[in-house]
């Protein structure tokens, strides 16, 4: 019987380990089909995590002290995808793909979201080489240069708003004829003067040469094609929550979720199950910053370990 089973090797997941290891948990194990990192790896460069200001190394170089430092104090890491999360009494049964059962007293679910793609030509070239699906991450390497932003929701527009600060202009790229974001975001970016909306037209493909990216074409629906010559794209066209283990076999989620299939978790990291826990990008307003999931899995891991100690 595991003291604590979690689910996924991103941020959230390696500090949950680090914290219930470290905390005196002595059988704790991070489910993780791959090595743990997290979409964090495919970072080419790290900039604003505090503490970390080294320009030579990138996501897989700093998550790599993070495994280490975990496994030092004990978590022990099963390289096996877990299918689905069930509790049966008092605790919970992890189904495996090879459908081996472990039995755990709580369950941390750190399996995060995963950007949607445009299927634009070249955006898997050049994603991390100009391509981004992130502008706090990468915002600021486009300092007073201009960028274009795909998308038309509440999130392309709040990006594209906090690009404006940063960078000279702004290009929000959306296919149909309206946005989709609330009115009141809308207003706000059309009263920034550097944020330029393009409606009725999208991104055609994204040109690079070794360095990266070095512009966009955007086609418009009239059929006409402009080149802009920018020196990154921002890619918000929503998120996959990676939420299946939390499905029964009839398909229904085992704990409250929200319409997007986000876990609705309160400020300890608790959902609607007792002893289920959901840290980082999958749970309800999370920011989708390393430091922000790795502070989740504290405080998920910590909450475990006082649930174990009022079993007792």
């Amino acid at each position: 019987m595991l003291d604590c089973a979690i689910i996924g090797g991103g941020p959230a997941g390696l500090t949950a380990g680090l914290y219930t290891t470290r905390g005196g948990l002595k059988n704790v194990t991070l489910f993780e089909t791959g090595m743990p990192g997290g979409q964090i790896t495919q970072s080419s460069e790290i900039e604003n995590y505090p503490g970390f200001f080294e320009h030579d190394k990138t996501g897989m170089d700093f998550m790599d002290t993070w495994q280490k430092q975990c496994f030092h104090f004990g978590l022990k890491h099963e390289m096996k995808k877990v299918e689905r999360v069930a509790k049966t009494g008092e605790h919970f049964t992890v189904t495996l793909e090879d459908g081996e059962k472990v039995e755990a007293v709580t369950v941390i679910v750190c399996t995060g979201s995963t950007p949607k793609k445009a299927g634009v030509k070249g955006e898997d070239e050049y994603f991390g080489r100009g391509v981004s699906t992130c502008a706090t991450c990468d915002g600021f390497f486009y300092k007073d240069k201009p960028v274009t932003v795909l998308g038309g929701g509440d999130t392309a527009l709040e990006e594209a708003f906090y690009l404006s600060n940063i960078c000279s202009d702004v290009y929000v790229v959306h296919r149909r004829d309206e946005f989709r974001a609330a009115p009141s975001t809308l207003d706000r970016a059309k009263r920034k003067e550097n944020i330029h909306l393009i409606s009725n037209a999208v991104i055609d493909e994204v040109l690079g040469d070794a360095m990266g990216v070095t512009g966009v074409n955007i086609k418009h629906n009239d059929g006409t094609i402009t080149h802009m010559a920018n020196t990154g794209l921002f890619v918000f066209v929503g998120h996959n929550v990676n939420n299946t283990v939390l499905k029964d076999e009839s398909g229904d989620f085992i704990c409250e979720t929200n319409a997007c299939g986000q876990v609705v978790v309160d400020l300890r990291m608790r959902t609607s199950l007792e002893g289920l826990f959901a840290a980082g990008d999958i749970r309800i307003e999370a920011p989708k910053q390393v430091v922000s999931a790795a502070g989740d899995g504290s405080v998920a891991a910590l909450q475990v370990i006082s649930y174990i100690q009022e079993q007792q």
